[in-house]
């Protein structure tokens, strides 16, 4: 009997540990949730809005910046640059800001402006104006290839605007009180950005 005591309590010993053993519960399959064309559609405008959103507050703070440098004169901020250079060159430094050039388009925007110069850079100083004749002598058009329709030459130094082929560019002048002059476009002249508020 201990004999087969001892069997039987093998034989336990052994269902016992495979009886506690519980077989994984069965996983349920994962359903991959499909999503629409037009959703994805939907969501990339969505980040394109925000994006564009992100952009336009950027460059609102940007002029913000500006205008607190430099100054608002009719929808435009205004600003400075002290540093001496050649046309092309102010005009690409302008542009890189994100403005053009200081054109103005009117009898007070030009007076405004030369006021702007006059107490920050000097009563000496001549600006680059965003305008030339390079194209067509005696055809002034400004950085969009628009025709000027408003100007300012000192007539009583210069009969007509545009007779001199080396002198393609235009400068305010300071000490003419914003009277315009012809220049050569390779000298070096102070400028002044304009950037159009949105």
């Amino acid at each position: 009997m201990d004999l087969r005591g001892a069997r039987v309590v093998l034989c336990l010993l052994f269902l016992i540990p495979s009886s506690f053993q519980q077989t994984p519960p069965k996983k349920k399959p994962i359903k991959k949730d499909t999503v629409s064309t037009a959703a994805i559609e939907d969501l990339q405008k969505q980040i394109d809005d925000l994006t564009q959103e992100v952009m336009l507050l950027k460059e609102q703070q940007a002029l913000q910046t500006v205008c607190l440098k430099g100054i608002k004169i009719h929808g435009k901020c205004y600003l400075a640059d002290t540093q001496v250079k050649p046309f092309h060159t102010a005009s690409e430094d302008c542009i890189s800001k994100g403005g053009t050039l200081s054109t103005p388009m009117t009898s007070d925007e030009n007076d405004q402006l030369y006021e702007y110069v006059r107490k920050n850079m000097g009563l000496g100083e001549q600006i680059w104006l965003g305008i030339n004749d390079m194209v067509t002598e005696g055809q002034w058009l400004d950085q969009t290839g628009s025709q000027v329709r408003y100007t300012n030459w000192d007539t009583k130094v210069i009969r007509k605007p545009g007779g001199d082929r080396s002198q393609n560019c235009a400068i305010l002048s300071g000490v003419s009180k914003g009277m315009w002059y012809e220049q050569n476009c390779r000298s070096n002249k102070a400028s002044v950005c304009e950037f159009n508020i949105v």
